[in-house]
């Protein structure tokens, strides 16, 4: 019996019908002809733009939360600097009177001082 090589020629013809017969399988297995799988496209583009929607929620949520949180620790700032100013116009106050009583007092016992002077040289004349 007489074996049979195939040549050059015969090979390349059976590997380009074997590259053919890939080629339509691929294409019958194809997803696009299956008619579920549209639905499936469909319903994963649902999800899809729901969850974008979602995320988009939440990010406008936080930025209004950030925008909430700010606004009152500005309001807080501006408080606590009118406490900080009155208190700060309340000791200055409190400075001026003190140094008035100091002032009152010292002009007293100078009073007392000349009023013992002015006794003593009665006395003495």
């Amino acid at each position: 019996m007489k074996r049979h090589e195939p040549s050059l020629s015969d090979r390349l013809g059976g590997a380009a019908k074997a590259r053919q017969a890939q080629l339509e399988k691929a294409r019958a297995n194809a997803p696009a002809n299956n008619p579920k799988f549209a639905e499936k496209q469909a319903a994963r583009l649902a999800i899809s733009v729901a969850r974008q929607a979602r995320v988009a929620e939440r990010k406008a949520a936080k930025l209004a939360e950030q925008a909430r949180k700010a606004e009152e620790q500005a309001a807080a700032e501006a408080e606590r600097a009118l406490t900080l100013a009155a208190e700060q116009k309340a000791r200055e106050a409190e400075l001026i009177a003190e140094a008035d009583r100091e002032v009152a007092l010292i002009a007293e016992r100078k009073a007392a001082r000349d009023a013992r002077y002015a006794a003593r040289k009665a006395r003495n004349r």
